[in-house]
């Protein structure tokens, strides 16, 4: 079973509120896609599963003794990859793999495997949502993040459907605007 952004989130949710089960669970689901993670970026630069797996191990201990961390207001796959990105970085600093063959920096994501959420470029979603009015962050969080549907995004912000539609689609023109605009810096 394919765990997506609002189950692994749920069993962080539950893990952080002392379930052991949830957090072996949560461990379980991410160790997957860490494996699978490191081994794409690691066999680009010619290493092996070991180094992926070191890593996988790293990570997790990290996600382990850093998930006080977390803000559960916030989604949680940009928070893993952020922590596997920067074991990835340290790693081959570490190892003094040339950072120039790191492709670090692409769209991949950890999770961009069953994140149906669509976080999958390399930029803080999050830094860019607070870039916008709070109308249009507040329908982008509840209908692309949350996953709510725009009935219910509406029901809860007590606007109407085409006011949570227009929103969505002007914040997203807007952060797809942001995101050029970085680009070009």
């Amino acid at each position: 079973m394919i765990a997506n952004e609002a189950e692994l989130k749920a069993l962080m949710l539950a893990s952080l509120n002392g379930d052991a089960a949830a957090h072996r669970s949560l461990l379980n689901q991410l160790s997957g896609r860490l494996r699978a993670y490191y081994r794409g970026k690691l066999s680009r630069l010619g290493r092996g599963a070991t180094e992926a797996e070191d890593l996988v191990q790293e990570a997790l201990i990290a996600i382990h003794t850093r998930r006080h961390t977390y803000d559960p207001s916030e989604p949680l796959t940009p928070w893993v990859h952020a922590i596997a990105r920067y074991k990835l970085i340290d790693h081959l600093r570490q190892t003094r793999a040339s950072m120039a063959d790191a492709p670090i920096d692409e769209a991949d994501e950890v999770l961009a495997q069953d994140d149906h959420i669509g976080v999958e470029s390399a930029y803080d979603i999050h830094r860019l949502l607070n870039q916008l009015p709070e109308k249009m962050r507040r329908a982008i969080q509840a209908v692309k993040l949350d996953g709510l549907s725009v009935g219910e995004t509406a029901t809860r912000y007590g606007v109407t459907e085409s006011a949570v539609k227009v929103s969505v689609h002007r914040g997203l023109k807007a952060l797809a605007a942001s995101i050029a605009r970085e680009k070009k810096a």
